[in-house]
This record gives structure tokens, C-alpha cells and sequence, in this order.
């Protein structure tokens, strides 16, 4: 069983926004000497609006783990923007760069029209923004017939990745061949189908020959069921997550991190699914990587307590 995280930078413990960005790079520095996979960053209205800079910081402080955004919400953006951005990060930190996508409006319908106007229209254009995208990786561009390259050209381009929690974002990831990650504690679809459904109607295309797929889970562990179900109802009154983050509406596992595995293992017999994306929500940045470095020992007995200043 693979295991990433999902960051979604919160602001915990009456901490500012510099307090919880060193937070973030703590936590994924961890997370790479605990044997995470990814270490992804959410754009959200918390700590972390601009996911590309987070992760440029932090990739000059880790050495092997993947780094992403979970995700940029492309519908705000030009896909040259995009594509160049994502392939500078991918030169500077070669064959450990994601490029996660999604559709939603990330925030509150002000902060949406202030970023790029008409939300609503620019996600109807998403299926065009993903074909432009998915050009400019490729170097196949054009405008008006002449060739424009998204710079610089690095070693290896970003891995792309959809997330979602619908079957509608899991048809468009089939049709464009990107990766999916499909959202479970966001969501109250079945997750087995929904997965499924990407996976059968996948075709491959320039940006991936086969289907990849990441289910994203709201995990807490403690190190007892009475602590974590106390952590959680903590955390629960103290976040206060922007209206449309996505952060209020967990469907948490909660538990001793054998209890967390147990639940684990049985859904990934039931989706088929060989990597979770984790997301921890906890009252503190303490409680937060200590649950993240039981669910690492209990899965693959790694965690030993490790931590980074």
C-alpha cells in the first residue's frame, strides 16, 4: 500500500500564516523520512493560495518525495501560465513534480470573480483548457497556426493528475489520460464505481498510457480510540474552514492506527485502489504529525517516531 498527504495548510493553534507555512514544510520533510509518496498542496483559502511557491520552498528542503498541488484550479488560470509554471518547478526538482487539476471554485464566489471573473463560464471551457494544456506539454501548441512552447523544457514534465469526486471529473481524466484522484472524504458517491468507471473508459493520450489511480482519505489517528475521537472532536470546534474549501465536510477515519489500517485495507479490497492520499485535520501541528507517523509504522513499521524541526 503506497500513502501520500494532502496539505491543506491550515492555520492551527492561533498560528499566522508564516508559523503554518514552516508547519507545511516540517510535515513534508517528515513525510518523505517516513516513506509518504507525495507530499501535495491544497489552494485553498487557508495559509496557501499560490500551491506553486509552497511548493518550490519546499522542494529545497526534501530530496525524493513527489510534490504537487491538490489541486490548482485550472478554470482560474491560462494554461500557458500553468504548463510553465509546473515545468519550471519539474526542472528544478526533476522527476518529483505533480501537476493535480481540479475543477471547483476553491473559495467563496467573491474571491472566485475577483481571481477570474465569470467562474461558472471558465469551467464549461475546462474541457478546452485541458486540451490546450495538455498540447503545450506535448509541443504541440499552436496559435493562429504559429507554434508557442511552454518554457523551460524540463527532463521529465509533470505527472498530471484530475481530482474530483464525481463521475463526471472521472470521465474527464479518462479522456484526457490523465491520472485521478478521486476525493472520498468530500464526497458521498461510491467511490468503487466512480473509480471503475475511470478505469474502463480511460484512452491513452500524451499525458498517460495507462489509468493511475489515487483515493484521498480524512484520516486521524492516536494512540488511543478515546484520544482520537477527542482530537477529532477538538479539531472539529476549532477549524473554521472558508465557506466552498472543501475542509467542512470530512468523512474521517478515527481511531488507533490499527484500526485505521484495518479500515484502509478493507477499502482498498473494495475500490481496487493501491494508493491513499491522506489528509489529516487535527486541533494542532503536534497531533497532525503524530498521526501521520503512527498510520506510517502501523502500515509499514517505518515511523519510530521520527520528527523535523
Amino acid at each position: 500500500m503506497k500513502l501520500s498527504l494532502l496539505d491543506l495548510v491550515p492555520l492551527l493553534e492561533g498560528a499566522d500564516a508564516s508559523t503554518a507555512l514552516a508547519q507545511a514544510r516540517r510535515l513534508a520533510q517528515t513525510a518523505e523520512k517516513l516513506g509518504y509518496s507525495r507530499y501535495w498542496a491544497a489552494e485553498q483559502g487557508l495559509a496557501c493560495p499560490a500551491p506553486e511557491v509552497l511548493l518550490s520552498h519546499i522542494g529545497a528542503h526534501t530530496e525524493r518525495i513527489r510534490l504537487g498541488s491538490g489541486a490548482l484550479l485550472l478554470p482560474h488560470y491560462k494554461p500557458i501560465k500553468v504548463a510553465e509554471t509546473f515545468r519550471l518547478l519539474a526542472a528544478l526538482y526533476p522527476g518529483r513534480i505533480d501537476l493535480g487539476i481540479g475543477r471547483a471554485p476553491g473559495g467563496s464566489a467573491h474571491t472566485s470573480m475577483a481571481l477570474s471573473g465569470n467562474f461558472l463560464e471558465n469551467v464549461r471551457q475546462l474541457p478546452e483548457s485541458l486540451r490546450s494544456l495538455s498540447a503545450l506539454l506535448a509541443d504541440e501548441f499552436r496559435v493562429e497556426d504559429v507554434p508557442v512552447r511552454a518554457m523551460p523544457v524540463p527532463p521529465a514534465d509533470p505527472e498530471v493528475w484530475l481530482l474530483g469526486t464525481n463521475r463526471k471529473s472521472a470521465s474527464y481524466a479518462a479522456d484526457f489520460g490523465t491520472g485521478y484522484v478521486f476525493g472520498q472524504f468530500m464526497s458521498d458517491r461510491d467511490g468503487a464505481e466512480v473509480l471503475s468507471a475511470y478505469v474502463r473508459e480511460f484512452r491513452p493520450t500524451s499525458l498517460g498510457a495507462a489509468p493511475r489511480v489515487i483515493m484521498a482519505v480524512s484520516i486521524l489517528c492516536a494512540d488511543t480510540e478515546e484520544e482520537a475521537h477527542g482530537l477529532a472532536s477538538e479539531a472539529k470546534r476549532l477549524l473554521q474552514p472558508e465557506e466552498g474549501s472543501g475542509a467542512d465536510r470530512p468523512k474521517p477515519m478515527i481511531g488507533t492506527p490499527g484500526q485505521v489500517k484495518a479500515a484502509l485495507e478493507q477499502l482498498q479490497r473494495d475500490c481496487d485502489v493501491d494508493e491513499f492520499m491522506i489528509v489529516t485535520l487535527g486541533p494542532d501541528y503536534e497531533s497532525r504529525l503524530r498521526s501521520y507517523e503512527l498510520l506510517a509504522d502501523a502500515v509499514w513499521g517505518t515511523a519510530g517516531g521520527v520528527t523535523t524541526a
